[in-house]
């Protein structure tokens, strides 16, 4: 019953949501590469079968006495079904094992280091597996769930019967939060605990079930959504599917850029110590409705969502449209003349003093009034958990310590002349930049999946506060260019959705509970293209019990929206409920 059954219609409001990363198993545990050689025809691409269930065949004790290289299995027990649940869904039985890979100390901090890991092992498998990327920079062992997608969850991939499995990768950030320091922490931290934790985890899958994972996923939100697009080019021979939400996989650049957003709101911020107050919820309101004025109703109706993003970045000018407060006296109905100059440049990106661009530009949505942006601008952007510690410490080369002492004054007076550079050095204890160790290896390159029948499907918030859509969906149109010179249609097997209002993985003004790990499993196994994916508001009684306190009162707790396929946007068919996604269409 909770397994993922034949459905020609991606209309489920299921949700999966937060920082997942999964790992594709084959049906010999190692690879069904057909061929990583890009002259192959489109005729040659086989067709993934669905994985079959199987029943574990010992007890969870039994777990105990598995065996494999620098592996230690710390402790196997049984939960019982609804022991944890999901929304209001009791979990089913499982195994809940825990354990380490790799334990050291290292040469360069002196600090000691392990891969730690939890996986969860239904007793009855649906006989996929699913690996977890986490988000932010790992360093704890968030619970193995299988959360994947955004809003509140109410199904979950343990929940339909996957293996799953999540890891620390390779740091505990409580005891030791300048991991960085060290680099062989650094590279496990980027792709090293991918690499090590994918083999032991399908070999214990093997060992409890007789067989190893028929499909396997690799998938994640934010940092975790970086791990999925990793492993698509890194790791390919593993993966059937591979589904990123929010993917900071340019990463190390965002975090920079991050560091130019402090540098401009500190402009006209009235307390530097706070810089919500460059750029007040009153005043981002007065913005939204700016935006909202000149591009809500492109999409065929004014719903308080932007559809036509495209069609909004010429309709809207932020010069032109935003009130501009008389004499620059800010009064919370206006914007003053520098204020409007420093969002300008915010959504510009950064650049250095030759004018040239170091991060990609974002596109202007309604959804900027989120708490959830405004976190990411306004407390990320300095504070020492987050981009400078980053930035200072994990990326760049060699390491800056100071920062952990005054995050503020780091990202204020970072130089992205000289400091920016430092992401891409090396040195002789520092062999691998960030730009390496944290990127896709050739992110435009998908032939081994693509030549096995794997499919891949990337989410992302229009009003990313972090990752900007826009640095994505650069990344789809040269992936789609690439493969037009070979005649091969990205949309074949790669996918990108753009959500509307959404925030960094979720939250913002936005429907953003939906399901894209279902539409990628019916994508792999079952062929079927996802030509939408319907997501749901998270309004007050909505199915997970997790509210989205800030959609505005006259929508529907329930709205509903196709998540379109780029280049498409969802358009009202000019009659029926607008409050939902069937009377809309993707064009």
């Amino acid at each position: 019953m909770n397994d993922i059954l034949p459905n020609k219609r991606f209309t489920s409001k299921i949700l999966i949501l937060s920082c997942i990363l999964s790992l594709a198993a084959c049906n010999d545990g190692s690879s069904n590469d057909s061929s990583n050689d890009s002259s192959q025809s489109t005729s040659t691409i086989p067709q993934q079968t669905p994985a079959t269930a199987a029943e574990m065949q010992s007890s969870c004790e039994d777990i105990l006495n598995f065996k494999y290289d620098k592996t230690v299995i710390s402790s196997a027990e049984l939960q019982k079904a609804g022991t944890i649940k999901v929304g209001n869904n009791p979990i089913p039985a499982h195994c809940l094992v825990t354990g380490y890979m790799e334990q050291r100390v290292s040469p360069v901090d002196g600090q000691s280091y392990q891969i730690g890991f939890e996986m969860r092992l239904p007793i009855q498998w649906n006989g996929r597996f699913l690996y977890q990327g986490n988000g932010g920079t790992d360093g704890n062992i968030v619970s193995a769930v299988g959360n994947i997608g955004s809003g509140g969850p109410i199904s979950n991939a343990l929940y339909t019967g996957f293996a799953v499995i999540s890891s620390d990768a390779g740091h505990n950030a409580s005891q030791n939060p300048l991991f960085g320091i060290d680099p062989e922490a650094r590279i496990n931290y980027g792709y090293g605990a991918t690499e090590k934790l994918t083999p032991m985890a399908k070999n214990l899958i093997k060992f409890s079930y007789g067989k190893y994972p028929d499909r396997s996923y690799a998938g994640g939100s934010s940092n975790g959504g970086r791990h999925a697009m990793v492993a698509a080019t890194r790791f390919a021979d593993q993966f059937d599917g591979i589904i990123a939400n929010a993917p900071g996989f340019h990463l190390p650049r965002a975090a920079a850029a991050q560091l130019y957003t402090a540098q401009q709101l500190r402009r006209v911020a009235t307390d530097e110590n706070d810089l919500s107050t460059a750029f007040t919820l009153a005043e981002r309101k007065v913005f939204a409705n700016a935006i909202l004025k000149q591009c809500d109703a492109l999409d065929g109706i004014s719903d308080g969502m932007v559809q036509d993003i495209e069609a909004c970045r010429t309709a809207f000018d932020i010069h032109r449209d935003v009130p501009l407060c008389p004499d620059n006296k800010r009064d919370g109905t206006c914007l003053s003349a520098e204020q409007i100059d420093v969002i300008d440049k915010i959504y510009k990106g950064p650049t250095n003093s030759q004018g040239e661009q170091l991060y990609a530009t974002q596109p202007y949505d309604p959804g900027l009034i989120g708490s959830n942006w405004a976190s990411w601008k306004f407390s990320s952007s300095v504070g020492n958990q987050r981009d400078p510690v980053a930035v200072g410490i994990i990326f760049q080369v060699p390491p800056d310590k100071t920062v952990m002492d005054d995050s503020r004054t780091f990202a204020f007076n970072y130089n992205f002349d000289t400091d920016y550079l430092k992401l891409s050095q090396t040195n002789d204890v520092y062999t691998e930049s960030a730009m390496s160790f944290m990127l896709p290896p050739d992110e435009l390159n998908l032939d081994a999946l693509l030549y096995k029948g794997g499919k891949m499907i990337v989410v992302q918030g229009v009003s990313d506060g972090v990752f900007s859509v826009d640095d994505t969906q650069k990344w789809y149109d040269n992936l789609t260019a690439t493969y037009a010179t070979k005649s091969i249609n990205t949309a074949n097997f790669v996918r990108f959705f753009r959500v509307p209002g959404m925030n960094h993985t979720s939250a913002g003004i936005a429907t953003d509970q939906f399901d894209a790990l279902t539409a990628l499993v019916r994508w792999v196994e079952y062929g079927e293209k996802p030509d939408q994916i319907i997501a749901t508001a998270r309004g007050t009684g909505n199915a997970s019990g997790v509210i989205n306190a800030e959609l505005p009162s006259d929508w529907s707790p329930n709205r509903t929206r196709p998540l379109c396929p780029y280049p498409l946007i969802a358009r009202y068919n000019g009659q029926g409920d607008s409050e939902k996604s069937e009377n809309f269409s993707c064009k």
